[in-house]
């Protein structure tokens, strides 16, 4: 069992589970700017690495009147569409109450307003310490930059710190920042690709968690 006093949260398909919101509105955008809706499967597989990657692979551009367009339209029914089916994963609570003693924070490539917004909606803002969304100067996962803010924010040890996240930029952002890496099964992220990159810890589901950190 790994000695942690910190413990950095992902925040899509670690926290919560947010797929559905976000293909939604992906298709919304789709359907207003006259290109064909994708599958929601595939629209899953475009999540973690920001919304700019987000709406590229969608569009199939990042530059030009279309993918600005898609842009503006994207953060509009984002915004309205973030908390309609958007829970955290069952168990997460227990979770979070069960490191209540432990620094925590999220680290995420989503955008602040939506990070913030959704926090608040799910009522675990006042859980973490450090809520870090991926649009406040600093470079998105897997750059380590946002990790090294919240270990000096924060006062703490990289050796007693843990990045827990479904993707492997979260796995190749802890790597960087000389921190410990927890991956999930249960998120977004391909389980079995997740291993193969081998992180220091992976966890099948929400409940292993805490067996895993002391």
């Amino acid at each position: 069992m790994f000695k942690a006093d910190l413990l950095i949260f992902d925040l899509d398909g670690t926290l919560a589970d947010t797929k559905v919101d976000i293909a939604l509105s992906v298709n919304l955008t789709l359907r207003e700017i006259g290109l064909p809706e994708k599958p929601d499967a595939l629209i899953y597989s475009y999540v973690g690495s920001g919304i700019r990657a987000l709406i590229r692979q969608a569009v199939g551009e990042e530059e030009g009147e279309q993918f600005r367009s898609a842009m503006a339209i994207f953060r509009k029914h984002y915004l309205a569409h973030c908390l309609d089916t958007t829970t955290l994963y069952p168990g997460m609570d227990g979770v979070l109450a069960h490191f209540k003693s432990k620094k925590r924070a999220v680290v995420t490539n989503k955008a602040q307003l939506y990070t913030d917004k959704l926090m608040a909606g799910l009522k675990i803002a006042d859980r973490f310490d450090l809520i870090l969304g991926g649009d406040n100067g600093y470079p998105l996962k897997p750059d380590p930059k946002m990790l090294f803010t919240v270990l000096e924010k924060l006062s703490a040890d990289p050796k007693r710190a843990v990045m827990i996240g479904d993707g492997l930029h979260d796995i190749n952002a802890a790597r960087a920042a000389g921190i410990a890496v927890c991956a999930v099964g249960y998120g977004l992220g391909d389980p079995e690709e997740l291993r193969r990159s081998g992180p220091d810890f992976f966890c099948e589901t929400v409940e292993g968690l805490k067996k895993m950190f002391a």
